[in-house]
């Protein structure tokens, strides 16, 4: 079968390369997918470019891609709950790493059946960034009538982030581009601050929850605009000491200055790493059949020129999610 992978780490244009696999074999617990569309992620280039090798190890070359939807056309003798012919989408664990293939293995406790109102190409576009926005904000304890700030509103986690914010009855405010400002505030988000013309935190003032989707400086000035006892929820920021005893570092402290800002307003600091869920997938499921969550979509690109649909997510332009349209 035909695949889209990593050779070699560096620049996408040298690290990518189309060759041919074997269909991958299924363990009992595992269906077998014929993949009908992907979703690309920052996480995939990221891959490609070395910035991860130390955290995520590959052994090259290896196939890319994460979120997938497709049909089930083989199935595991101790699958119960997906039958041959359903429509399915999901986010693969990292041993099951490799979506940009014409078939995929997956377990199915990360899998749900697609929801009929939408295509293949948008159910593609969810797994990562709802998971991703689900289990941040969740960790948080997000709650009806939270003032919460939703850095990044047009880009797939947040726009994905605002409309399960709103979903939940938060009052929403959102930073984007001048050219995204009417884009993003038809997804829901209460005030939107275009980041060109103002600054967002002569805004934002005492909020209960701002969900860090920059890292750097934002991380510290989240701490910085929350209430006192508010709370910030990051994926891009540094590690909390609760999340590095789950990873195994013994002895990690947070580095001085963001432990000093977490003191002084008793802060709830979290960094989260997400994981695959079939069961938060399904929450999404009936969110997007309920009409709460709508797919985002910036751009198809056939499967044929996927390494060009790279290029594009990695100018950081795309408006929501860059799909593959497989077959």
């Amino acid at each position: 079968m035909k695949v889209l992978q990593i050779i070699k780490y560096g620049e996408l244009k040298e690290g990518l390369r189309f060759n041919e696999t074997a269909k991958p074999r299924i363990s009992p617990a595992d269906i077998l997918v014929e993949t009908k569309a992907v979703g690309l992620n920052p996480i995939d280039y990221k891959l490609v470019s070395g910035d991860l090798k130390d955290m995520v190890p590959l052994n090259l070359p290896s196939t890319i891609g994460f979120d997938v939807s497709g049909v089930v056309v083989e199935k595991g003798a101790e699958v119960t709950h997906f039958e041959i012919g359903d429509a399915v989408y999901a986010r693969v664990p990292q041993n099951q790493m490799g979506t940009m293939a014409e078939y995929v293995a997956v377990d199915t406790e990360v899998v749900s059946k697609k929801p009929e109102n939408i295509s293949f190409e948008e159910a593609a576009s969810l797994p990562l960034i709802g998971l991703t926005s689900i289990q941040a904000l969740e960790r948080v304890g997000l709650k009806e009538k939270d003032r919460i700030l939703i850095h990044a509103g047009s880009g797939g986690v947040g726009s994905f982030a605002i409309q399960y914010a709103k979903a939940k009855g938060a009052y929403v405010y959102t930073t984007t581009s001048t050219k995204n400002v009417d884009w993003v505030k038809a997804l829901g988000a209460d005030r939107v601050i275009d980041y060109k013309k103002e600054d967002y935190k002569t805004i934002v003032l005492d909020l209960d929850l701002v969900f860090d989707t920059l890292g750097g400086d934002y991380t510290l000035e989240a701490l910085q605009v929350i209430k006192v006892g508010g709370k910030v929820t990051s994926i891009a920021g540094i590690l909390d000491e609760e999340t590095a005893g789950m990873m195994g570092i013994e002895g990690y402290k947070l580095p001085e200055n963001i432990a000093k800002a977490v003191d002084e307003k008793s802060a709830n600091y979290k960094l989260t790493w997400m994981q695959p869920n079939g069961a938060q997938l399904d929450a999404i499921s009936a969110m997007v059949k309920d009409g709460k969550i709508k797919p985002v979509i910036d751009t198809v690109y056939s499967f044929e020129d996927s390494i060009e649909a790279y290029f594009y997510l990695a100018t950081g332009r795309a408006k929501g999610k860059v799909v593959i349209r497989m077959s």
